[in-house]
């Protein structure tokens, strides 16, 4: 324990407030950036896509209307350039909206701009917003009508379009589910057309219209989506409670959970065998309370602590001291276990259990999307050298789960330090959506898993522990049958993603038939659609780029070399070991 505060009063004395002088207030940076001498490079909110190769596209524009819109897709549709679209948040982590890697006849189309109408319809309880409006911003205008948006993602760094492109969700099995495409009943796309109908045309889809369950998660690769329609509710307000306990039991109770709380999740931190469940429940308008989710993890956080936090990391990496991760974990679950994660019952502190307030303040948060301040910022903005992590998102039908808890747990079991590095993130956040008619959806009532975990600088440099986070992302989406969230991940997750959905047929239809020429398609998106293995290179398995077969995919000069798991045989993981006599080719 001496050592980890040790290092920490080291870190804090070697970083200076002089370094951060020249820095100017920090919200996160616009995700394209082009030179003078023409030519962009897009990047994600990250600063590093999973292959850590930029992005580059020869042009980007900025449609302010509709119509500015479908000339931009008229104009690349003519002109046989590949397009891709991005909002102003460009959160993805996989390369989807990387248009194609020969950046001389791209296009990228920003909605960053396209975000002016918002049309509220209170009599028939829906909203009408245009792609590119901020979730916070549209959730604010619902809220001043006395509505509420029922379902949202946990971090409003997302646009209309975006939320509903890769399948974001927040956590219910109540009503229409906490997958907000679920929410969606029309939607406007601007697709190719022929030179006849000015080479690009605006197509409204209503919700009786077969291609709704196509376009409400399309990947951006059916069209541009111009407008979203949203079922409303009337406003009402949430009361949550954390009950920070053990880990018992956690397998036989997720499903009665989510049965009795409309909002519920759970937070496992394997680790410190604890689960924090979220009792999460509709409460009436004129219930007291005020409550705000400000989340710890998305706070507007001290540029000092997040490098500190990352130099502290990179110390322990080095040292190969999993005892330090245990201490940092242990330290953070408490710290999150005193300020409730960081929720609040009014603007300003948490006082106590339960947190009352409207839907529009606890359904979502993101402050560091709005600093102003030059010492702070998103503690993964890739401009200060803070957190830099992997998040694997896995997908389970509810009948699997149990099973992959408990071999979680025999992994666990074998040494419980090993999954230190992953608790002293956010351990694994536990949430539910419900069954989906969208073709690229969930079939069946489901269980999301997410969990963050340490990146190396470099892409050639192994992580301590790294097989064993490698054996849980094998076990979920092979074992188990997960399927990978679109927009999280590493490439070895999309492995055989097709098989996994009984309507992708239909998707690919209705992908043939908007897009008859592959205009939004990419080697990047194919890649992550088609889930089709690339050729495996030295080192490919450290980043999930492929999984190990041979030593050589790992860092055998480092000594990783490839391994079967511990609990899931099947798996092949990067091991350290002091000799290679007995990997696994």
């Amino acid at each position: 324990m001496n050592y980890f505060w040790n290092l920490i009063g080291v870190v804090h004395v070697v970083i200076t407030w002089g370094s951060l002088s020249t820095i100017e207030a920090m919200p996160p940076p616009p995700p394209v950036q082009c030179n003078q001498t023409g030519g962009c490079i897009l990047k994600n909110a990250y600063g590093a896509w999973g292959d850590r190769k930029d992005c580059h596209v020869s042009n980007v524009t900025y449609p302010t209307t509709e119509e500015e819109l479908r000339l931009a897709v008229a104009h690349a549709n003519k002109n046989k350039l590949k397009v891709k679209t991005v909002s102003k948040f460009s959160h993805t982590i996989p390369k989807l909206a990387c248009p194609c890697s020969q950046s001389q006849s791209t296009l990228l189309i920003s909605t960053a701009k396209l975000d002016s109408n918002i049309d509220i319809d209170v009599a028939n309880l829906t909203v009408t917003a245009d792609a590119g409006v901020p979730l916070r911003q549209l959730i604010d205008r619902v809220e001043e009508e006395n509505l509420s948006i029922v379902a949202a993602p946990y971090w409003e760094g997302v646009s209309v379009g975006g939320v509903i492109s890769t399948g974001a969700h927040g956590s219910s099995w109540w009503g229409k589910g906490g997958a907000v495409h679920d929410h969606v009943i029309g939607l406007s796309l601007v697709v190719p057309a022929k030179e006849s109908e000015g080479y690009a045309k605006i197509i409204r889809i209503e919700a009786n219209d077969p291609l709704l369950d196509a376009a409400k998660v399309s990947l951006g690769l059916l069209g541009v989506i111009s407008e979203v329609k949203l079922s409303l509710e009337p406003g009402f307000k949430r009361s949550i409670t954390f009950n920070f306990t053990d880990d018992a039991h956690i397998e036989d109770i997720f499903m009665d959970h989510a049965k009795k709380h409309e909002f519920g999740d759970i937070t496992w931190y394997p680790s410190r065998r604890t689960a924090v469940y979220r009792y999460d429940d509709r409460v009436t308008l004129n219930t007291r309370g005020d409550g705000v989710n400000d989340f710890i993890g998305f706070q507007d956080t001290s540029i000092l602590i997040s490098k500190s936090t990352r130099a502290a990391e990179k110390a322990l990496e080095t040292a190969k001291n999993a005892n330090g991760k245990c201490t940092l974990a242990a330290t953070v679950l408490g710290f999150k276990k005193l300020i409730a994660n960081g929720f609040k019952n009014n603007a300003l502190i948490f006082t106590g259990y339960p947190i009352v307030g409207r839907q529009g303040k606890l359904q979502t948060s993101g402050a560091c999307l709005y600093s102003r301040r030059v010492d702070t910022s998103c503690a993964w903005d890739p401009r200060i050298n803070g957190l830099f992590f992997y998040e694997t998102t896995a997908i389970f039908p509810a009948n699997k789960f149990k099973d992959f808890i408990r071999d979680v747990k025999k992994l666990r079991d074998l040494k419980p330090e090993n999954f230190c590095g992953v608790d002293s993130y956010n351990g694994f956040l536990i949430r539910f959506i419900k069954a989906s008619s969208a073709y690229l959806g969930q079939s069946e009532d489901s269980i999301v898993v997410d969990y963050n975990y340490y990146r190396a600088d470099d892409a050639s440099t192994p992580r301590l522990n790294q097989d064993v986070w490698e054996e849980v992302e094998q076990m979920a989406f092979f074992k188990y049958g997960a399927r990978p969230h679109w927009a999280k991940n590493r490439k070895l997750a999309f492995l055989n993603v097709q098989q996994k959905y009984a309507n992708f047929s239909r998707f690919l239809a209705a992908k043939n038939q908007m897009d008859p020429q592959n205009m939004f398609s990419s080697e990047w998106s194919d890649e992550i659609l088609f889930g089709t293995e690339a050729a495996k290179f030295d080192g490919c398995a450290l980043e999930g780029q492929c999984i190990c077969s041979e030593d050589r995919h790992c860092s055998p000069s480092k000594g990783y070399f490839c391994k079967p798991g511990l609990v899931y045989t099947e798996a092949r993981v990067c091991r350290f070991s002091q000799s290679p006599m007995t990997s696994i080719v």
